[in-house]
C-alpha cells in the first residue's frame, strides 16, 4: 500500500488518478481548493484524506504536507496536478493576468515540490510526477502563456529529477494532450484584440476540426503504469496525437540547427580571458 499526495485532485485528471490509486488499495491525500471526502466514494474509507488547499500559498503547503505526512506516517508518490488555462494573445495579457498563469502551474508545482522533498529524501525513496502538457513541447497562438509556464515547470523539473537522483527519489514529467476534463470550461481569456479576430477564427475552425480528447480514466491508467515502473522515464507523453506532435516539432528542431550550423559553429571562437597575458 503506497501513499499518494494528489494536488488538483476534485476533478478532471486529478480526480482520475487519485480513484485510480483508491481503487487498487493505496492510499491519497487529495488536495484541492475545494475538496471533501465526499466527493470520493465512501467505501475508500480512511484510505482516503481530502485536504482543502490552495497550491499558490506557501505557507498552506508546507503545512497540508505535514498533515499529510503526520496522518499517514510517509508519502510515496506526488502528484503535482493543479493546473489552470489562460487564453489569449500575447500582446493581450496583463501584468496580473500573466502573473497568475504562473502562481499556479510553476509556483503552485514548486512549492509542492519544496515542501515533500525533506520527507522523500529522509526516507530515501519516492517518486515525484509533475504533470505537465502539450503545451510544452512549443508555443502555440493563443496558448503562449500556458505554454510559458509549463516550459518553465519542465525546466525546473528537469533539474530537479538530476537533484532528487542521490537520494534516489525518482521525477516523472507527464505531457498529456486533449482530456475531457473541467479544464476546458474554467478557461480564463484575455480581453481580445480586434486585429487578431481573423488569427482566432481561424484557430477556432483548427480545434473544431482537429480536436481528439479521450477520457481521463486512459490518462490514470498511463499513470499507475508510470509510478509502477522500476526504471521511470523523465518524460512521458499520453496520447498518440501528443507523442506524432512531439517527434514532428524535435524533427523541423534538429533541421533548422542543422541548417544553421555553420552560423553556430562560428559564433565560438575560445581565446583567453580578458586581462590575461
Amino acid at each position: 500500500m503506497r501513499t499518494w499526495f494528489i494536488t488538483g485532485a476534485s476533478r478532471g485528471l486529478g480526480r482520475a488518478f487519485a480513484e485510480a490509486a483508491l481503487d487498487r488499495g493505496d492510499r491519497v491525500v487529495a488536495a484541492a481548493r475545494t475538496v471533501t471526502s465526499d466527493d470520493f466514494d465512501a467505501r475508500h474509507g480512511d484510505r482516503l484524506l481530502a485536504l482543502p488547499l490552495d497550491v499558490t500559498d506557501r505557507a498552506a503547503v508546507l503545512a497540508a504536507v505535514a498533515t499529510a505526512v503526520e496522518h499517514f506516517g510517509r508519502l510515496d508518490i506526488v502528484v503535482n496536478n493543479a493546473g489552470t488555462l489562460s487564453m489569449g494573445m500575447i500582446e493581450e495579457f496583463t501584468e496580473a493576468e500573466a502573473r497568475a498563469q504562473f502562481e499556479v502551474n510553476l509556483f503552485g508545482a514548486l512549492w509542492v515540490s519544496q515542501a515533500v522533498l525533506p520527507h522523500l529524501r529522509a526516507q530515501r525513496s519516492g517518486h515525484l510526477v509533475q504533470i505537465s502538457s502539450i503545451a510544452a513541447l512549443g508555443g502555440f497562438p493563443s496558448t503562449g502563456m500556458y505554454s510559458a509556464s509549463k516550459f518553465a515547470l519542465e525546466g525546473m523539473s528537469e533539474a530537479l529529477a538530476a537533484e532528487a537522483a542521490a537520494f534516489d527519489v525518482k521525477v516523472s514529467i507527464v505531457q498529456p494532450g486533449g482530456y475531457w476534463t473541467d479544464l476546458y470550461r474554467s478557461i480564463s481569456a484575455t480581453t481580445p484584440t480586434d486585429a487578431y479576430a481573423p488569427l482566432r477564427a481561424e484557430l477556432e475552425r483548427q480545434w473544431a476540426d482537429d480536436s481528439v480528447d479521450s477520457e481521463p480514466r486512459l490518462a490514470a491508467e498511463a499513470l499507475l503504469r508510470l509510478v509502477d515502473s522500476d526504471d521511470p522515464p523523465l518524460r512521458l507523453l499520453l496520447g498518440s496525437m501528443v507523442y506524432d506532435l512531439a517527434f514532428d516539432i524535435s524533427r523541423r528542431r534538429m533541421e533548422t540547427w542543422a541548417s544553421w550550423e555553420q552560423v553556430s559553429r562560428a559564433a565560438e571562437h575560445a581565446v583567453p580571458a580578458p586581462g590575461t597575458a
